[in-house]
């Protein structure tokens, strides 16, 4: 089959780092094909960050129904129409979904949609039509990790939890990062009993110590049921439809009316035929690329979830813009700095956090580490029957006692983040924050009054 076209740049996946690296590409001149099997925007846009934060603000809004009262409010029990709210996300989303192929159109970007596959050096069949490029890009992001445990497909993923059409009763969320941490505290906000099922000893490994301790207190507080050291073996249905699980160490836990895996994620490679093109990948399958995104085959790149690098939607889209500046836009040495990348958990309480934790401030610098903290009642909370807490945490390092570090949990931590996240990328010092005049009454001016 002869190449129906020869385009400059053949993007697979119009996710965020795919889309945002064909446009960009586009914008520079270059001839650009744009290849999707599903709806554009990928995981984060379909279900991933945007769908999770409009469930996140729903949460919210019931937690200040909860607090009303307390602000001299009558409000009578709240009670979230679960149908309505899933009606308004999804069209929200699907407005979305517009938006992208409207932008892919107006930039000049070809899209194709279907299954890609490698045919060869710089083929690609889509379906019956086979792409030539000069240069690919491979950003097909990742999927829901489910354990191999009978059972198992009696459970929900991530994606699924946005397919339910009503709000379940009793849920069991199995896992310990991020995305099992936000849907534990969605559903209990909105006034699901929920069991967190972790496997090992804590919440949120990789994350400062600080602000998994804390959130574990605070979600346990507001009635989450924490499993620790529960690694589940096997799930199954009763006659009444409810499940049970069962873990390891043979305790059994009955009448869940769904439960949800959040057990990591893995790389969308199958099917692919990177065999073809010897594209080399890693233990856990994620392509392997080097500091400028190249991947083991000439002319063959890869950005996003799909490489395991920074799993987030802004690093996947800063990573694709610098690949295609570098390609196409004259910009030989872009490519994405890594370091001091910040990150938010929409937990409940939100997580802020950049930089080293104090873990790996101290295995780097040892004694050179100076670690500033405070603990703290939101004003929020100043005189309601909850009251959860705040918790931040500087992590210095050397005489000068440069940033390094910041880390926060509580009401305001996700806006809050950004301006400190630039901060420590210019290099601040401790005495840089100090010398800034706090803005109050805040919660983020505890950060340059701490000592």
């Amino acid at each position: 089959m002869d190449p129906l076209e020869t385009y400059d740049y053949l993007v697979i996946g119009a996710g965020s780092g795919g889309m945002a690296s064909a446009r960009r590409a586009a914008r520079h001149g270059a001839k650009v094909a744009l290849v999707e099997r599903g709806r554009l925007g990928g995981t984060c846009v379909n279900v991933g960050c945007v769908p999770k934060k409009l469930m996140w603000n729903a949460a919210e809004c019931a937690e200040w129904l909860k607090d009303a009262s307390d602000y001299g409010f009558e409000v009578q029990r709240p009670k979230v129409d679960w149908a309505a709210l899933k009606r308004a996300r999804d069209q929200y989303v699907a407005r979305l979904n517009g938006i992208y192929e409207r932008n892919v159109e107006l930039d000049g970007v070809r899209l194709f949609r279907g299954e890609a596959k490698f045919a060869g050096p710089g083929l690609v069949r889509v379906g019956d039509e086979q792409l030539s490029a000069h240069h690919i890009l491979i950003a097909t992001g990742g999927r829901p990790n489910v354990p191999n445990v009978p059972g198992a497909e009696l459970g929900l993923t991530s994606d699924g939890f946005f397919a339910l059409e009503s709000r379940p009763d009793r849920v069991a969320v199995v896992g310990a990062g991020y995305i099992a941490v936000e849907i534990a505290g969605v559903f209990n906000a909105l006034r699901s009993d929920v069991t967190l099922f972790v496997r090992g000893g804590r919440l949120l490994a990789g994350f400062d110590e600080m602000l998994a301790t804390t959130l574990a207190s605070e979600m346990s507080a507001a009635g989450v049921s924490l499993m620790s050291s529960h690694e589940l073996c096997a799930v199954t249905r009763a006659e009444d439809g409810t499940l049970s699980v069962e873990s390891h160490h043979g305790k059994r836990h009955s009448g869940f009316d769904a439960l949800v895996w959040a057990t990591g994620r893995v790389p969308n490679c199958e099917g692919l035929a990177l065999d073809t093109v010897a594209v080399k990948r890693n233990e856990r399958s994620e392509i392997e690329v080097d500091d400028f995104q190249n991947t083991s085959a000439e002319g063959i790149y890869a950005v996003g979830d799909v490489t395991g690098r920074k799993q987030l939607t802004p690093v996947a889209i800063a990573a694709g813009r610098r690949l295609a500046d570098r390609l196409f836009g004259g910009k030989p040495d872009a490519k994405l700095d890594y370091e001091n990348v910040p990150s938010v958990v929409f937990s409940h309480p939100p997580i802020g956090t950049v930089g080293l934790t104090e873990s790996e401030a101290r295995e780097l610098y040892g004694d050179d580490v100076k670690i500033y903290t405070t603990r703290f009642t939101n004003m929020r909370f100043g005189f309601t029957e909850r009251k959860p807490k705040t918790a931040m945490k500087l992590v210095c390092v050397g005489p000068q006692e440069k940033v390094v570090g910041v880390h926060t949990i509580g009401t305001g931590s996700d806006e809050l983040l950004q301006g400190f996240a630039v901060a420590v990328k210019l290099g601040a010092t401790k005495a840089d924050f100090d010398r800034t005049v706090a803005v109050h009454p805040t919660a983020s001016e505890e950060l340059v009054l701490l000592t």
